[in-house]
């Protein structure tokens, strides 16, 4: 949620969200629905507090007085009655208005859309495609049937099997393991959850295209979970001495990928289900970008980690989703595509999701403010197998072991179902 009150009295706020996409008009629209609720509720609470007042004067009022104080308190109580209804409508508008209005871009973010991004640094060599591209591997050693998965859930579904699946197994191990050396405690979180936790997470109302909804709209399958990740300390006061909070969220995810027809059908690079473990942390407002770096260099040292070359970019401010005020993501390079693709991205959402969640932190001295929320990709195992599948096959048909696995796996080469 907007800080309503900065997006009216700073400037480089109003242009950070601008250049997300919000347009003057609603900016303006959403300002005047807040002055419109203020002094609303400002007439209201006034008007109350003369009510109690009378209200405590009648019994104290002698009898001659009586008459006109209870006429008094009546006009009051009918003045409240008819100004309640408008601050509800009011408030109901500008709760809409909210929702429209995203984070603003941070000023180290570039301009412009989804190729105006910042690439700020590759690292490892590009090496030539390979012999079969990773939907053809998956298939051909029996590690992944999409044609079988096709027949009982559509396009898009696939049986992962075999060695595959102890590969995925490793990789979760494996980061999960790191994260946990480096303060972040595993969490297996619900992957059901009520509409208005999407909401107060950030991605209703923007990405609902994108969200299986379950029991008729009661409950939505999460994409991420980051998720239910925010809704951990729903409502909590933190204590600041026990900040930052670092979670490893390690779950199935689903999506739609509504908007993506034609892209990517072939093996697992764009599917509805997928495995993944994400991080999310809850921190002080001033030590968030700190913690942004600390993330990516988490992420850096697992795709590092794996040897696959990659590079890191800066999103553009048109190419944000609406909570994150910055985000970095990690692609690497696909041999058999000639070019980079995304396994990774993190975020920092700075106070925007701890409004809607209210999230607050309690300071040594008793003070109250927001927390900044952060989330990043530890390891999508979809997208990561794929690119094991085209960086470690061989030539006769096996695939070795990336070196960090093989202690999980007990062994160094794969071969065929």
């Amino acid at each position: 949620m907007i800080d309503v009150s900065q997006l009216a009295n700073d400037p480089d706020y109003r242009r950070g969200a601008e250049r997300k996409g919000a347009s003057g008009e609603a900016i303006d629209a959403l300002l005047a629905a807040d002055r419109t609720t203020r002094g609303l509720r400002t007439e209201v609470e006034g008007l109350r507090a003369q009510q109690n007042a009378v209200s405590r004067s009648i019994s104290t009022a002698s009898p001659d007085e009586r008459p006109a104080k209870i006429a008094q308190a009546q006009e009051l109580k009918n003045a409240l009655a008819g100004l309640a209804p408008q601050l509800d409508e009011a408030q109901a508008a500008l709760g809409e208005l909210l929702l429209t209005i995203p984070n603003p871009a941070d000023a180290s973010v570039p301009s412009g859309g989804e190729d105006d991004y910042r690439v700020e640094r590759v690292v490892g060599e590009q090496p030539v495609a390979p012999k079969w591209d990773h939907a053809e591997f998956g298939e051909m050693m029996g590690y992944v049937d999409s044609e079988r998965a096709v027949r009982i859930s559509g396009s898009r579904f696939v049986y992962l099997l075999g060695d595959a699946v102890l590969l995925e197994m490793a990789l979760v191990q494996w980061v999960t393991k790191m994260l946990a050396a480096e303060g972040f405690v595993p969490v297996v979180p619900p992957v059901l959850v009520r509409e208005q936790m999407m909401v107060d997470a950030g991605f209703f109302p923007a990405d609902r295209a994108q969200v299986y909804e379950v029991d008729e709209g009661e409950l939505f399958l999460v994409g991420t979970s980051e998720v239910p990740l925010a809704g951990l300390h729903l409502g909590e006061a933190l204590n600041a001495a026990d900040l930052p909070l670092r979670y490893a969220g390690s779950s199935s995810c689903f999506r739609r990928e509504a908007g993506t027809y034609g892209k990517d059908t072939s093996g697992m690079f764009r599917v509805h289900q997928f495995d993944k473990v994400e991080m999310f942390s809850y921190c002080p407002p001033e030590r968030s970008w700190d913690e942004l770096e600390l993330i990516l260099s988490l992420q850096e040292r697992i795709v590092g980690g794996l040897g696959l070359p990659y590079r890191v970019i800066t999103t553009a401010a048109g190419d944000l989703g609406a909570p994150a005020a910055k985000k970095h993501d990690i692609e690497v390079y696909l041999p058999s595509q000639g070019k980079f693709r995304e396994v990774t991205s993190c975020s920092n959402y700075t106070d925007y999701s701890a409004r809607r969640l209210q999230t607050r932190m309690v300071d040594a001295d008793g003070s109250r403010r927001f927390v900044h929320t952060l989330n990043g990709t530890a390891c999508a195992v979809g997208r990561m197998l794929l690119n094991i599948f085209e960086h470690y096959q061989t030539d006769d048909a096996t695939l070795v072991v990336p070196a960090p696995l093989v202690d999980f796996m007990g062994r160094e080469v794969l071969q065929g179902r």
